[in-house]
This record gives C-alpha cells, sequence and structure tokens, in this order.
C-alpha cells in the first residue's frame, strides 16, 4: 500500500510541475548522448534554458519567484562546475547541463541537485578508474590538481595550469552523475528527505 501512495504522489508531481516532466526528459536525452558520442548538444541545454526561464517567467516556482528564480538557479549551476571545467575535470558541456538544471529547478532546489552530483560524480570516478585499472593514476591526478590548483587561485595564476602534465584515465559521460544526482535529489526533496 505505500508503495502504491508513493507511485501516486511521484505521478501527481510529474503531472503538476512541467519542469520536472521536461528536466527528466532532457537529463534522459543528455545521457544518452553522452554515453554514445561524449557531448551533449548545445540544442538539447539552449531548450531546457529557454523553457525554464520562459515558463518560471509565467508560473514561478512559489510566491513571486519566476524568471531571477531561474536566472539564478542556472548561475549557481553554472558556477559551481565552471572552476572544474577549468582545471579540466569535466567538459564545457557538463557545466551547461548544470545551468539547464538549475534553470529547471531554481534557486532553492539547485544546490541538493549539486551535491547530489558530485557525490554521483565522485563514486561514478572512483568506479570507472578501477575498472581500467587505474585509480591509482586517477587519485594522483585529483591531487595535484588540488595542489596546484588551489594554489594557482590563491595566488592569482591561471587555474588551467594546474590540469598540464597528467596522464587521463579516460573520459567519462559526467551526464550519468548529473543526471542521477539530479533525479534522487528531486525524488529526495518531493519525498521530504531534504
Amino acid at each position: 500500500m505505500d508503495e502504491l501512495k508513493a507511485f501516486l504522489e511521484l505521478t501527481t508531481m510529474l503531472v503538476t510541475d512541467p519542469r520536472i516532466v521536461v528536466l527528466f526528459c532532457l537529463l534522459g536525452y543528455a545521457v544518452v548522448s553522452d554515453v554514445r558520442s561524449h557531448r551533449i548538444p548545445n540544442r538539447l541545454v539552449l531548450a531546457g534554458l529557454g523553457f525554464g526561464f520562459i515558463y518560471s517567467a509565467f508560473v514561478p516556482f512559489w510566491g513571486h519567484h519566476g524568471f531571477l528564480w531561474a536566472l539564478g538557479g542556472a548561475a549557481i549551476g553554472f558556477g559551481v562546475l565552471f572552476p572544474l571545467w577549468l582545471l579540466r575535470m569535466m567538459g564545457a558541456g557538463d557545466v551547461k547541463l548544470m545551468a539547464m538544471v538549475g534553470s529547471l529547478l531554481g534557486v532553492d532546489a539547485v544546490p541538493a541537485a549539486l551535491a547530489a552530483t558530485l557525490i554521483a560524480g565522485a563514486v561514478f570516478s572512483v568506479g570507472f578508474a578501477a575498472r581500467r585499472g587505474k585509480l591509482r593514476q586517477m587519485l594522483a591526478n585529483v591531487g595535484r590538481i588540488l595542489r596546484i590548483g588551489s594554489f594557482a587561485v590563491a595566488t592569482g595564476g591561471p587555474v588551467s595550469a594546474a590540469a598540464n602534465g597528467w596522464e587521463s584515465v579516460g573520459k567519462m559521460a559526467f551526464a550519468v552523475p548529473i543526471a542521477t544526482g539530479t533525479v534522487g535529489a528531486v525524488l529526495a526533496r518531493h519525498f521530504g528527505f531534504l
């Protein structure tokens, strides 16, 4: 009986909030594209951003928090992952995808999605490197990037220099952790766990 109630609550959420339906559909498409070609199409991100901004202007998240709430969510999503792109730890498409997620979730919900995404990304990255037999190399890369990157940020030097001279362990489709973390955070928030 509890499972049926949970299913009905989830269905109600999807039917009553088009932002979540669009978000889940676009994340699914992004995952398929990233896994197949290691690319997230700009048209997908632009469509999600456009929908998030326009829909929120007419149907605010709550109260009067509409377009600016979506714009702030996009800025937070972009701003948190942008330094990881500078350090070459992820692609530009991943950063833009998280901005799209932010526009559809808004300022108040995007931090949980970001936290869940970063946790999922760490778990997936360790599994990815371990499966390829390159876990030690990945950990060495992360340590080097953190040391040199934080020094570069503190001194105002070029952050991208932190990623030079290290051996990549391979390309991982980061849309998978973004989708996993975002969907998990949305569901956890809906069912009152966040």
